[in-house]
């Protein structure tokens, strides 16, 4: 018994040292994440609109977007505009680091976002914009009024599943110099090498702090709206 407590007690003045520190790195983990969220959601709905309109020119190169957005890495797009971009010379593409994770997560956040917004559009039955336009309502009346609405409802539950996948996304930023959560964490770990198993689950258990109650509302609103998927049937 006297030797747990000593563990106990060597393990606990571990986290009370490192706490502040660690929630420092948090912060701006949940600065950068929700500035991100909302820019790239923004970014998002707009291009899943567009992508539902009978505009094949434009359906093509929104999937051609999502292609590059989707089909790399996010490491990779983080490189390129930290990076490559400002090789170019050209100067308003040259991001100080804050900028350029804000910039790389916003539109790698808009990638997914906007197949959810298009999907959730298309899973409205087409009965419904249907029934608008005969009442006189425009196809851009109907739309806005009738069709996205009920849509919007249906993208909560996949959307907060994103946003997850959006935060735990920010650890890789370190490697531009964001001293974020993870970033901390491996700060302290070069001060204490000896525990890094135990900082490892510091920094675990302060993501899921901030992870939980986004889950917790994805499943209430599955639950609450439905998904995209058995609204579609």
């Amino acid at each position: 018994m006297g030797a747990f407590m000593e563990w106990f007690a060597a393990k606990w003045a571990i986290v009370e040292s490192l706490s502040p520190f660690l929630a420092q790195g948090l912060w701006i983990t949940f600065k950068i994440s929700v500035i991100a969220i909302i820019i790239g959601s923004l970014i998002g709905f707009v291009l899943g609109v567009l992508k539902t309109l009978d505009r094949p020119w434009l359906k093509r190169f929104i999937n051609f977007y999502l292609h590059i957005l989707r089909g790399s890495p996010y490491l990779v797009q983080l490189y390129i505009i930290y990076f490559v971009l400002p090789s170019t010379g050209i100067e308003w593409l040259s991001f100080d680091s804050f900028t350029a994770a804000i910039v790389s997560l916003s539109l790698y956040t808009s990638g997914y976002v906007t197949e959810i917004v298009a999907s959730a559009i298309l899973a409205v039955p087409s009965g419904q914009e249907e029934a608008a336009r005969s009442v006189g309502m425009t196809k851009f009346q109907a739309l806005f009024k009738v069709v996205i609405p009920q849509a919007i409802k249906l993208t909560v539950p996949p959307m907060a599943s994103v946003y997850v996948i959006v935060i735990k996304s920010t650890a890789v930023l370190s490697i531009i110099g964001i001293s974020e959560l993870t970033r901390q964490g491996e700060v302290a770990i070069m001060r204490m090498p000896g525990d890094i198993m135990f900082i490892y689950l510091l920094i675990a258990m302060f993501y899921f702090v901030y992870c939980y109650p986004v889950l917790r509302f994805s499943k209430w609103a599955e639950t609450r709206f439905g998904s995209i998927g058995n609204d579609s049937h």
